[in-house]
């Protein structure tokens, strides 16, 4: 499956933005779904991520409370709704996916096979 992420964007403290994530492929449902982040400088982290049934989701600590992850399985397309966006935020954010079982979220050191190609987010203080 090929991911393209998209709807990253410049925005000021406290703003918002939502991140979409479309697959090309119509078996997107049969893939967990995560998004990670990267600052410049600094290693690739786990920002989220989704099972398969849409039921069950994982935040990292820093973004719990405020981003919120989703997906539509019949549009093949997954989203990060960013809220109360802080400076700390800034970054390219990549989507991703892994084969799981259906209700199975993946897991932020799981291997995954595909990437999309990252959108840059730019949170201004």
């Amino acid at each position: 499956v090929q991911l393209q992420a998209s709807g990253g964007g410049l925005v000021q403290a406290g703003g918002s933005l939502r991140l979409s994530c479309a697959a090309s492929s119509r078996a997107y449902s049969a893939y967990g779904m995560a998004w990670f982040r990267q600052a410049p400088g600094n290693e690739r982290e786990f920002v989220a991520a989704i099972s398969r049934s849409a039921e069950f989701t994982e935040y990292s600590d820093s973004v719990k409370g405020r981003f919120t992850i989703s997906r539509d399985n019949p549009n093949n397309t997954g989203y990060l709704q960013m809220n109360n966006l802080k400076p700390e935020d800034t970054g390219v954010y990549y989507c991703a996916a892994k084969f799981t079982g259906w209700t199975i979220v993946p897991r932020r050191n799981d291997p995954y096979g595909y990437w999309g190609q990252g959108t840059q987010v730019t949170v201004s203080s």
